[in-house]
């Protein structure tokens, strides 16, 4: 029985209307002040009318801000992320459920802790690890006298200095991000769902634990990893303070950090309209990854189907 409310539809649908024109509102206010001149934009209050600037506004923040490179370089540091958070999580959580070994619930506790520890928090020791990774191991080597070694074999006075630098490359904006409590426990518990006798039966099948994994589990789990690569895809896109302290060369800087360089400083023209075209064009491909996998998105999170 369909019960008819409609004073209770109709609060719905304006409560509903309502949420989305709040949160909707900016993004129709950067691209109503991308299509104005500059006159317009430095109007109080701005006009709400579009304008004919749009191309005009969009080229001059491309060439201004060098989206093309950093945008390419948002992309390999997101998609990397992405892969990697996903890739580790799977192989960790598979660990966790289908190995027996010791202490693997702490180990399991001791990943799930660290979302406790934000990269805001640990941002210290993450960057003396990227500035240098074989620091740790330098006192080791020190202690052990090694370079007596090595000067001994090769016959001349060498010192060896362990240093291996990931500023300022891909490999230092996505290593450090890699590492996920959040994924690990949402394979963990998909996991736990899968029915034990599919293990079973691919142990009678004479399958090793990779093929069980490969065949058996990748499979079950892709509107899983559909819905996470929305997530983690978007949460690499919109990293700023990481990107803005490990990279120093222009040519390395990601899209979010550069879009600073549109934003008017006080002596400079107010020119809103270049910044916001500019934040427009930053915004678009993560955009187009939700409206691409929204469906995935969705039957990812709600779907009980396994």
């Amino acid at each position: 029985m369909v019960e008819k409310t409609p004073i209770l539809d109709f609060l719905t649908y304006f409560f509903l209307i309502m949420g989305i024109v709040i949160v909707g509102f900016p993004i129709i206010y950067a691209g109503i002040a991308s299509t104005l001149p500059l006159e317009k934009v430095s109007m109080v209050p701005m006009p709400l009318v579009p304008g004919d600037q749009f191309f005009v506004n969009m080229k001059a923040a491309w060439t201004r801000g060098d989206l093309g490179t950093q945008l390419i370089n948002s992309l390999i540091m997101a998609s990397g992320i992405t892969l990697g958070k996903i890739s580790v999580s799977m192989l960790g959580a598979f660990s966790i459920v289908y190995f027996d070994y010791r202490m693997r619930t702490v180990a399991f506790v001791t990943v799930f802790c660290t979302l406790m520890l934000p990269v805001e928090v640990r941002i210290l020791p993450t960057y003396e690890m990227a500035a240098n990774v074989f620091g740790p191991l330098q006192p080791l080597w020190d202690m052990l006298h090694l370079n007596s070694v090595v000067s001994w074999f090769a016959g001349n006075d060498i010192e060896v200095s362990l240093n291996w630098s990931l500023l300022d490359s891909h490999t230092g904006l996505i290593l450090p991000l890699v590492a996920s409590a959040t994924c690990t426990f949402l394979f963990r518990q998909f996991f736990l769902t899968v029915p034990e006798e599919l293990c079973e039966a691919a142990k009678m099948d004479g399958a090793s634990p990779m093929t069980f994994f490969r065949k058996v589990l990748f499979p079950l789990s892709k509107t899983n990893i559909a819905a996470l690569v929305v997530i983690e895809f978007v949460y690499g896109w919109n990293q700023y303070l990481w990107p803005l302290l490990i990279t120093t060369n222009p040519k390395m800087q990601t899209a979010v950090i550069g879009l600073q360089n549109l934003i008017p400083l006080a002596d400079d023209l107010p020119e809103w309209n270049i910044a916001l075209a500019g934040a427009l064009i930053v915004m678009l491909p993560p955009i187009v990854v939700v409206l691409a996998m929204q469906k995935w998105f969705v039957k990812g999170l709600v779907d009980s189907e396994k």
